[in-house]
């Protein structure tokens, strides 16, 4: 067993053994190891033990730590580790002074340590390996029961079915016991010797047990007439979380105190294991149940309930069939292309390519190109004829993304080229015939481009037949949170990350803020929150949504001009985009819904709400 020597400025040196998941240390009396001087904190320091390793780590920052004269934080302690807390010396040993701590490890009783510290690895490998939690603990009990000569032996488990102590114990694997000779039917303990365990948080030993005064009429001494028996608790932050028990009826005084010890240490380094099984068959359970409820949400690769988005889906279904065009409208980052792809997936095109292209990221010389390709020899770098993004989408979809950005000299040629069905590449004037079917978005409001004279009216009739509009997130209500988990669980598994899910600040931080880059803000700021979080679960700081993000207090005409704005275009969505119809609803001139549609596409002015 590990060992740590205090050496005092008087008197002989004090020994410690290690035998717990965490052992502290500090000035404060509630301390395992109590060390006493000028520049020792309350709480100095601990020593947590893996099931392999003894891991030194601070407590209080201000406190001072060395390891064989050099200054440390945290560190792996090996064998014959000097280590000095402010001004107190220790000596750290892998092996307990009666085995010889200070000895070679060719000692008899060294070596007996050392063989036992070399099966806890093997045992802690094989745990690793196991997948379910009754996997573990059979390999666990047969482990321990080698170890120990045992010849039965329990696991008992505390599980929270049932309100009250008396009622939560389970036998989850036993070896040559029948598990009704310690746990009753309704889940009680029924053996004093394990109750005693789960009471006090404390192995126990008995070396005669038939004729022990205290435990001699235990349920499982008398049924299986053990003569030696022992059980110890296994520890989950002070609580117990279970119990390993072992018996056997032939032999008296089998075990000592080396054994509870080894028993003891397996106990600790299960539970670790355990409690990490335990968190993983639960985080199993929230994917298997939040992949139940995306199964109703989930429409192919987009998620969303809300009425707004339901309306979406089903315009989609309906003209997914057809070769009829698609205009989709909604804000940056809204999810327009996800829209696209699912018209595509979804039409008789689907075997066929689906060919995007970003009408606003190409240069303005060169988008004839990339439209409708060019010949050899066409202008200055056109060294081999290259087909275009027509051509390349024939049989399939095409989608415009951002096609309010599309220059008008080229708005012409494609108005030509929807009508047709036929391109010419640059520097030829022979036709090209082209079987497409296209989808086009743009975050801008094209009738307002219209008016301006930056977008051809004809053209924009010939893209918007079935017109789709997208709804910011924002507008989006509980659909925010079941996208946020969506995305977590994609992006931890993709990062192997060990979030498991968001707070519940952090959940209503989501809801209240603005979110002005929709979807595509969100999971930038959840993956950035995977990377730079400390925790399991992600706060509102770790989505730079701490109260600096939250929306001011509005004087009250602001915030009445807040609220219409907010009615009417929510009057819109409910009228699927049309503006006359919206109008006549609310009782008022068809000016005011564009004069409302101008300020949502302009910047906000200073002090308005975020996303405004």
């Amino acid at each position: 067993m590990a060992t740590l020597k205090v050496f005092a400025a008087a008197g002989a040196p004090r020994s410690y053994a290690i035998h717990k998941p965490v052992t502290t240390l500090g000035r404060a009396l509630g301390n395992d190891v109590v060390l006493t001087g000028p520049g020792v904190a309350d709480q100095h320091a601990t020593i947590a033990f893996d099931g392999r390793d003894f891991n030194l780590e601070e407590v209080d920052r201000q406190a001072d730590i060395a390891v064989n004269g050099k200054k440390k934080r945290r560190t792996r302690l090996a064998h014959g580790d000097r280590l000095a807390l402010g001004p107190v010396e220790l000596s750290f040993s892998m092996w307990s002074e009666s085995d010889g701590a200070d000895a070679a490890p060719s000692g008899l009783g060294a070596s007996t340590e050392l063989a036992a510290l070399q099966k806890l690895q093997a045992f802690s490998e094989k745990l690793v390996q196991k997948g379910t939690i009754d996997e573990l603990l059979a390999t666990m009990l047969e482990d321990v029961m080698e170890q120990t000569g045992a010849e039965k032996g329990l696991v008992l488990l505390r599980e929270a079915r049932e309100a009250g102590p008396e009622h939560d114990v389970r036998v989850r694997a036993a070896r040559n016991v029948a598990p009704g000779t310690v746990g009753e039917a309704g889940g009680g303990l029924s053996d004093s010797i394990a109750r005693r365990v789960f009471e006090t948080a404390r192995p126990v030993i008995v070396s005669d047990a038939l004729a022990d005064t205290t435990f001699g009429k235990s349920a499982s001494v008398m049924a299986l007439r053990l003569s030696s028996v022992m059980c110890a608790p296994m520890l989950a932050q002070g609580e117990v979380l279970g119990a390993l028990y072992l018996g056997n009826d032939r032999i008296k005084h089998l075990f000592e105190r080396r054994q509870l010890d080894l028993l003891t240490i397996y106990a600790a380094q299960a539970s670790l294991i355990l409690q990490n099984a335990m968190l993983l068959d639960a985080l199993r359970a929230d994917k298997a149940k939040l992949s139940r409820e995306l199964s109703d949400k989930r429409f192919g690769e987009i998620i969303g309930a809300c009425p707004s988005m339901m309306e979406v889906f089903r315009k989609v279904q309906k003209v997914a069939g057809t070769d009829i065009s698609v205009l989709i409208t909604g804000e940056t980052g809204t999810g327009k292309e996800l829209i696209a792809r699912e018209l595509h997936r979804r039409s008789p095109r689907a075997s066929g390519p689906f060919v995007t292209i970003n009408c606003g990221a190409i240069p303005e010389n060169l988008i004839e190109s990339e439209l409708f390709g060019h010949v050899r020899g066409a202008f200055t770098g056109a060294v081999a004829t290259r087909a275009g993004r027509f051509q390349a989408a024939d049989g399939g979809t095409l989608f415009l993304d951002e096609i309010g950005e599309l220059p008008p000299n080229l708005q012409v040629k494609l108005l030509r080229a929807l009508q047709e069905r036929v391109v010419f590449r640059v520097g030829d004037s022979r036709p090209e015939k082209v079987d497409i079917r296209v989808v086009a978005a743009t975050n801008r409001v094209l009738e307002d481009e219209i008016r301006r004279g930056a977008f051809r009216e004809d053209l924009y009739y010939r893209l918007n037949v079935v017109g789709l509009w997208l709804p910011p997130l924002r507008d989006r209500g509980d659909d925010i949170v079941i996208i946020a988990r969506a995305l977590l669980t994609k992006s931890a598994d993709e990062m192997k990350s060990g979030v498991t899910g968001f707070t519940p600040a952090a959940l209503a931080a989501m809801r209240k803020y603005a979110w002005p880059g929709n979807i595509r803000q969100l999971e930038n700021r959840i993956k950035k929150a995977l990377v730079l979080c400390e925790e399991t679960r992600i706060r509102p700081e770790d989505l730079d949504l701490g109260p600096e993000a939250q929306a001011a207090v509005l004087p009250l005409e602001k915030a009445k001009e807040e609220f219409q704005r907010r009615y009417v275009l929510d009057a819109l969505e409910r009228n699927h985009g049309n503006r006359a119809q919206t109008a006549r609803d609310l009782g008022v001139d068809p000016r005011t819904i564009f004069r409302y549609l101008e300020r949502e596409s302009s910047p906000p002015p200073a002090g308005s709400l975020p996303g405004d």
